[in-house]
């Protein structure tokens, strides 16, 4: 415990220039990859803000790990990360790391197995819901649980208007088991 208060002049400065490193590498690699870096876009790009993060915090707080073991450590984890995403071209690497969107409501019908495939409660709809000013059920023409974990509401007042279907392209419309 009385490590906790310990100050040395040497180890503040290591700290610091450390985290000016890093900081700089990040800013240099992010502009290199681009801003899908720390975008919310799949499971790799989650992967990718955690691993990130993590890289950051043990290079700029461990003295075990380097400025430079750090920097090359960054500088791998975007490299992955741009290769899933130009390997996810294709479709079977792109089924492996991407979440299919999944219909939650199909017009006024709330699909329940897809709730619960999505671990989304009827609470939580409402809520997504009331959020888009929906205000009747007839509003809506479709509730989607989207790759990013976020819902999309797609309504109008205007109960006649359909949906186009490109909107839907790639939802999954029902519960399927297995893979």
């Amino acid at each position: 415990m009385e490590k906790w208060f310990q100050f040395k002049e040497a180890n503040l400065l290591a700290i610091c220039l450390t985290a000016i490193g890093i900081y700089i590498a990040i800013i240099v690699y992010t502009r290199l990859a681009g801003k899908r870096s720390f975008s919310k876009m799949s499971s790799f790009d989650f992967a990718m803000t955690v691993a990130v993060g993590s890289m950051i915090a043990t290079t700029v707080l461990s003295k075990s790990v380097s400025l430079w073991e750090g920097i090359v450590g960054l500088g791998m984890v975007y490299i992955l990360q741009i290769s899933v995403a130009l390997l996810r071209r294709f479709k079977t690497v792109k089924r492996m790391v991407d979440n299919n969107p999944l219909l939650l409501m199909d017009g006024k019908e709330i699909l329940y197995d897809n709730l619960k495939k999505a671990r989304v409660t009827v609470g939580d709809l409402r809520s997504k819901l009331r959020e888009a000013n929906v205000i009747k059920l007839e509003e809506v023409k479709a509730v989607v649980y989207e790759a990013t974990g976020d819902i999309s509401v797609l309504h109008s007042q205007n109960y006649d208007q359909d949906l186009a279907d490109w909107l839907l392209k790639d939802v999954e419309r029902e519960q399927h088991i297995g893979f």
